[in-house]
């Protein structure tokens, strides 16, 4: 027995199909309309509703060439279930290479949103019903912001069984426990039922290969995790280390930032990750590690003052008894790009 049509909006896709279709957002003053895109491919076989986005921040492309690439590979014919794509979400935003909207609203922390309100609300609103609503589990692609760059990893709600489930079968590098930010989508999503993934990976404004190919494959795995794909044939990924807690190390003084410090590199507490030079060379600071932990996000403007973030640190767990006897620390994932 065929499947029934999937209804996004005023669009009812049919089993087997790809579908494109644009909901209205707002209209400029040229007289020209502003549409939420999104991609629906509605597979012939049954299976779990899934959503993955990107670009809610507007100066965020590395998730939308991530989205382009999984539904470049995906055959409607044999997915088994449905994923709904939304490329880009702040469409203003993403437009003006802006992270924020025109009103400079934060549209991740305008969730769940409402139809009569501000512009990120209605935005938000829209993806809620039109999109998470009918979702069981979300993948939301993010970067690194205010020149940094992130070590390819998830955030996630990892008491959630779940939710740690769907980290492990993502594979990136690093999974970390991040709490709830009122307003995200995250937390939206998550008061509607759904299990979501924020992935963070690579720079904003920038097309790093490394973080889309991270999460093309990590969002693949997750797919066929759900049993709506077959598994991708390519070599099992590194075991995804495990962290509760992180922190950024920040500058004691202020100068030209030269960081020895990589994505990836694991460091003990006191190791030196960078020093700080003045105009004509001679040094200022050195910067050290605060605790031991892996790299997993470093900034990238070459200026910094007393007081800057300078290297996330994430703790790794040594093995997954410690998830049981560490609690959650009141800064886990400090400063967050979700923040």
């Amino acid at each position: 027995m065929p499947r029934d049509s999937f209804e996004v909006g005023p669009v009812r896709v049919r089993a087997g199909r790809k579908q494109a279709l644009a909901l209205p957002i707002t209209r400029l003053v040229t007289g020209a309309d502003v549409d939420l895109p999104i991609r629906v491919v509605h597979g012939r076989h049954e299976g779990p509703t899934v959503w993955i986005d990107a670009a809610i921040h507007g100066d965020e492309a590395v998730g939308v060439e991530v989205v382009r690439q999984v539904l470049a590979d995906l055959d409607a014919k044999k997915l088994r279930g449905t994923l709904i794509a939304v490329p880009i979400v702040n469409v203003l935003g993403f437009m003006n290479g802006d992270r924020y909207l025109p009103d400079r609203r934060d549209l991740n922390r305008s969730f769940p949103g409402s139809r009569r309100g501000s512009l990120a609300a209605r935005i938000a609103h829209l993806m809620m019903t039109e999109v998470v609503a009918k979702c069981e589990v979300g993948i939301d692609l993010h970067t690194g912001s205010d020149r940094r760059t992130n070590l390819p990893q998830i955030r996630a709600d990892l008491e959630d069984e779940r939710t740690r489930e769907l980290s492990l079968a993502f594979g990136a590098p690093v999974m970390m426990h991040a709490r709830l930010r009122d307003g995200s989508l995250r937390a939206a999503a998550r008061e509607a039922g759904a299990k979501v993934l924020l992935y963070e990976a690579g720079e904003a404004w920038r097309m790093d290969g490394w973080a889309v190919d991270a999460g093309v494959r990590g969002v693949r795995r997750v797919l066929a995790h759900l049993g709506m794909i077959d598994p991708p044939e390519e070599d099992p990924p590194a075991p995804t280390l495990e962290s509760w807690r992180s922190g950024w190390v920040r500058a004691r003084g202020t100068g030209m930032l030269h960081l020895e410090a990589e994505l990836g590199q694991r460091v003990a507490k006191g190791e030196r990750l960078g020093g700080l030079f003045d105009s004509f060379g001679k040094r200022v600071r050195l910067v050290h590690a605060d605790r031991d932990g892996i790299v997993v996000g470093r900034t990238e403007a070459p200026l910094v003052s007393s007081g800057d973030a300078v290297v996330h640190l994430a703790e790794v767990l040594e093995s997954p008894a410690q998830a049981v006897e560490s609690e959650p620390h009141p800064d886990s994932v400090e400063e967050t790009d979700e923040a």
